[in-house]
């Protein structure tokens, strides 16, 4: 009984195929705008996870209060911060380093990238990027340079390559080092020296603009975030500073990309609104075209709920195929993107999301049994005389 359901259902969706499809175009751009959307939110999600993890989760970072990034300049922080946070044992390495954009001057073509000035930040690097050819920054590298894959190759008319020289702010460099991509624009078009030279290039006497500390393997970081607090808060006589965990940043982050998700699929629903209002005007018509058919059907003695079982089957088969296309229109969208935002500088994961998949396609089928689920109601309701008489 349920096969000849659908077989009806079918028949009638194909006997009518230009209404039909104009009617399940509205849930392809549904459902092919919200799997898009969620299927970029997670890639965005994934990639900034995978960040985060290559920074390490035996972290401690230190910034000045309102710090929103390595990319990011406050005020606050000097080296008498990170001659205190040396003398906690429970820290492996004491890392710290700012950042100011630049003037960068090779063969006569100037640009403006970032230039970061770090101490240690060998031991950072090695953690995030490989080299693609030279070696590391050493803090005892005066007017030295490490550089990242868009400085050498995009930045300049002229591929940068090593021991070339680059002029920072009217002072030579000898470039001793090029990373490999990392896949974020920001990194790659950065250049890595070390942080006195940074100092004395950009007049920056004693300040540092964060602190990164690696801890120890068994140390407990909760326990020991708050013992830096209180070694910090002592030293300075004040409590602008703020001590955060690759976790707690990655917490932040994951809170205004749901917020975030949550709001794009809302406006991706309003199409699939708009979709779900022409399946039930299409079976609005529908059920006038076949009133005669059903009267029909009842006279010969079929039950209410099995006109009601057709017509919502056949809703619900709209659904279903708008939702399958949309899917697969989705997935090459969310695919496109990603692949756009790769090569122009800014790695964004994409993964084919099999629950993402399914989903769509249950909310899709879903969408059309109740969308069709008045109309198929009414015409459940048709009295047998009615209907016949009906032209």
């Amino acid at each position: 009984m349920l096969s000849d359901y659908f077989l009806l259902a079918i028949n009638s969706i194909t006997h009518r195929k230009l209404r039909s499809w104009l009617t399940i175009i509205g849930i392809v751009i549904g459902i092919a705008a919200i799997v898009a959307l969620i299927s970029l939110s997670l890639g965005l999600q994934a990639t900034v996870e995978e960040q985060f993890e290559a920074f390490g989760s035996d972290r401690i970072l230190i910034a000045p209060k309102g710090f929103q990034g390595p990319g990011t300049q406050a005020e606050g922080l000097t080296d008498k911060d990170v001659g205190t946070l040396e003398k906690i044992s429970e820290f492996e390495t004491v890392s710290a380093g700012m950042t100011f954009p630049g003037e960068v001057e090779y063969k006569n073509e100037i640009r403006f990238p970032m230039v970061f000035g770090g101490k240690n930040s060998k031991e950072i690097l090695e953690d995030t990027t490989d080299l693609e050819t030279g070696r590391y920054l050493e803090d005892s590298d005066k007017f030295a340079a490490v550089i990242g894959s868009g400085i050498a190759k995009n930045l300049f008319d002229d591929e940068i390559r090593i021991r070339n020289k680059l002029t920072i702010n009217g002072q030579d460099f000898r470039v001793i080092g090029i990373l490999e991509p990392i896949g974020n624009q920001q990194d790659d078009n950065t250049i890595y020296i070390d942080l006195d030279t940074f100092r004395e290039v950009f007049n920056q006497g004693s300040k540092v603009g964060f602190i990164a500390t690696k801890v120890k393997p068994g140390s407990d970081i909760p326990q020991l975030q708050k013992k830096v607090e209180r070694a910090l808060e002592k030293a300075r006589g004040d409590e602008n500073f703020e001590v955060v965990t690759p976790e707690q940043i990655l917490e932040q982050i994951n809170q205004v990309l749901g917020v975030m998700q949550a709001v794009l699929v809302g406006i991706a629903a309003i199409s699939l609104v708009v979709g779900a209002v022409g399946i039930t005007n299409s079976m609005y018509t529908s059920v006038l075209e076949r009133t005669r058919d059903i009267g029909i059907m009842k006279a010969i003695g079929a039950k209410n709920s099995h006109i009601l079982s057709i017509f919502l089957i056949e809703s619900g088969l709209m659904g279903l195929v708008g939702g399958f296309f949309g899917v697969i229109l989705g997935t090459v969208i969310s695919y496109g993107v990603s692949e756009f935002s790769t090569r122009a500088g800014f790695k964004l994961l994409f993964e084919i999301n099999t629950t993402l998949i399914l989903f769509g396609l249950f909310f899709a089928f879903l969408v059309g049994m109740l969308s069709g689920s008045l109309p198929a109601y009414q015409a459940s309701k048709l009295k047998p005389v009615d209907a016949l008489r009906y032209e």
